[in-house]
């Protein structure tokens, strides 16, 4: 079954060929080669794809088993940490961390209700209405979350939620991001490993190396991922407008 792109981008990726130049001697006709590395660009086609209902499933039991670790681990949710601090009478009050606490919740609901629909083949009448209702309404209230996060951003880095929600990034990138390979004639995963974490260890290995093509292809395939993911950005005219904002500072 043929994938289902979400976004389609061009890198171009630093190569150097061997080229092999003849010289032909004209008193003895004897020939010569010489061989030298010429460096070039070569296009490589990028592609991300958009997850199924299957590794949507995937991505969020991994978000689970995240939260979980952490919690047990001693680390707060957003949730925790607001109850903490409105109960010892901190940074903010009780009814600020029950209302943010309800935007929470209600983002969470919104997130797993949109992939729900955006997987649907051919939405009914009312299922397209609700879609795109649905749209304005987790705008309006992720805008209200991130206007009171940003006032305690040090604060909730730090919670097991960000840190959930980083490991489901890590984890659509790792397993959504293709590229073209000439040889098969097809694209392929550019992430190696039989399973995430097999994946996760050749991510490593690549952020060890100084290589630019690898540096471009991940700073935007994050930032494809993450304005669909918290953004819900779906067509390649949201996408390209969100880049150019990002490029040029205005996100």
């Amino acid at each position: 079954m043929e994938k289902k792109i979400l976004y389609q981008f061009t890198l171009d990726k630093d190569v150097e060929n061997v080229v092999e130049s003849v010289r032909k001697n004209k008193k003895t006709g004897e020939e010569t080669i010489t061989k030298k590395k010429v460096k070039s660009k070569e296009p490589i086609e990028v592609q991300i794809k958009r997850p199924n209902r299957r590794e949507l499933e995937e991505a969020e039991l991994e978000y689970s088993v995240e939260m979980s670790k952490c919690i047990k681990k001693g680390i707060l949710t957003k949730a925790m940490l607001g109850k903490k601090y409105s109960d010892t009478g901190g940074l903010f009050s009780e009814e600020d961390a029950k209302t943010y606490s309800e935007r929470y919740r209600t983002a969470l609901d919104h997130q797993n209700e949109y992939v729900r629909l955006e997987t649907i083949k051919k939405r009914t009448e009312k299922q397209e209405k609700r879609f795109d209702n649905l749209k304005d309404e987790m705008a309006k209230n992720r805008k209200e979350i991130v206007e009171f996060e940003s006032n305690f951003q040090s604060l909730f880095d730090h919670t097991a939620d960000v840190k959930a929600q980083n490991k489901v990034l890590l984890w659509y990138c790792l397993n959504l991001t293709y590229v073209y390979d000439e040889g098969s004639d097809r694209f392929v995963q550019y992430f190696k490993g039989e399973d995430f974490e097999e994946k996760t260890k050749f991510y490593y290995d690549l952020e060890e190396e100084e290589d630019k093509f690898y540096s471009d292809l991940i700073q935007k395939v994050t930032t494809v991922i993450a304005f669909w993911y918290f953004s819900q950005a779906s067509s390649k005219e949201e996408f390209d407008e969100l880049i150019e904002k990002s490029e040029k500072g205005e996100l």
